[in-house]
């Protein structure tokens, strides 16, 4: 099936958060729209991360906080690794890692895996922790078989492994691993990427393992230039960051080429420090648009909303070019 032209990241986000609602297969929390969305089938689908290599050899794991990897997450505890997950939007560090109980029960860490138990059973991990995760697991809204993937729109993800990269958390070689639906995994073009998004290297949906190859480089770090002074004084991680690799010596400019930031934009903070004000006209409650536009996403050109001719109802595949159908009789991309 052709490619339709124009097609943007959020067409294709819309496309496949209406095709979950409608198709009940989506799951708690509903709706699914702006969200990583939950699906049902999550956990078998995170049941598949075992089959990989890099999992028995992990030591050390990032697991993205998004209720469709709670189930990942709860592997990484039962195998006894150790679990790292992201603060939401960054705002009281980088990683929290979550320490159960001795002697916890299965009950225990279903519970340490959820979003309230990273918050009830977690630590802190600073900057100067000599962090190395051996696997990193996010979610994703759609994800093609070549790699490339598109999340909701916020950027978190993509900044998250850049920040682990410049912190020396992860190589090149870390593979990465997202988990998703079937009819989440469709086609698109490689254009629609920027050099800070991130692609992975393994796939898990609940009937198959999918091994990308995917050859697309990885970000190499934060790309300060397209970092804004509003985003640096809502993320405290991010300043101090900064200013290691100023100290460094390396190119810091930020997008906004201030002449001199506000001193408490220049000053690392530590985790859990009250936010100053944020720089420039973006209000203190902005979230994650003005993000993903400081990590340099721009939407194609000529691309005007959703495609006319596929409804709500209509599978992602209708106007994607679908990959190899999934076993088990599961939705196929483009079926009828």
């Amino acid at each position: 099936m052709e490619q339709r032209a124009g097609v943007s990241k959020q067409d294709i986000r819309e496309k496949i958060w209406d095709y979950l609602e409608s198709q009940n297969l989506a799951d708690f929390p509903r709706p699914v729209h702006h969200r990583i969305p939950n699906f049902k089938g999550s956990y078998l689908a995170c049941q598949n991360i075992r089959e990989l290599d890099a999992f028995a050899r992990t030591q050390e794991l990032k697991v993205d906080p998004d209720k469709p990897l709670e189930g990942a997450r709860l592997l990484a505890l039962q195998s006894k690794k150790t679990l790292l997950v992201p603060t939401p939007r960054l705002r009281t560090g980088l990683f929290n890692k979550i320490v159960p109980p001795p002697g916890a029960t299965k009950d225990v860490l279903r519970k340490c895996a959820t979003s309230q138990g990273v918050r009830d059973y977690s630590e802190p991990i600073g900057l100067d922790s000599h962090v190395h995760v051996d696997l990193v697991v996010v979610g994703s809204v759609a994800v093609s078989e070549k790699g490339w993937r598109i999340g909701k729109g916020e950027g978190y993800a993509d900044l998250e492994y850049a920040m682990m990269v410049s912190m020396g958390a992860v190589c090149e070689g870390t593979p990465v691993v997202t988990i998703v639906h079937d009819c989440q995994v469709v086609d698109f073009p490689e254009a629609l990427l920027g050099d800070h998004d991130l692609t992975v290297d393994y796939i898990l949906t609940p009937t198959r393992v999918i091994a990308t190859g995917c050859k697309r480089p990885k970000p190499k770090g934060i790309m300060w230039s397209q970092i804004s002074c509003a985003m640096m004084s809502r993320i405290p991680v991010l300043r101090s960051l900064h200013h290691r690799e100023q100290q460094a010596g390396k190119d810091v400019a930020l997008q906004d080429k201030p002449g001199r930031l506000p001193e408490a934009a220049r000053r690392p903070a530590a985790p859990g420090a009250a936010l100053p004000e944020p720089v420039g006209c973006l209000p203190q409650d902005a979230r994650g648009g003005e993000l993903k536009r400081g990590l340099g996403a721009q939407r194609p050109h000529g691309s005007a909303g959703r495609p006319r001719s596929a409804g709500p109802s209509s599978p992602p595949g209708a106007w994607l070019r679908p990959g190899p159908s999934p076993a088990c009789g599961a939705w196929q991309p483009g079926s009828k």
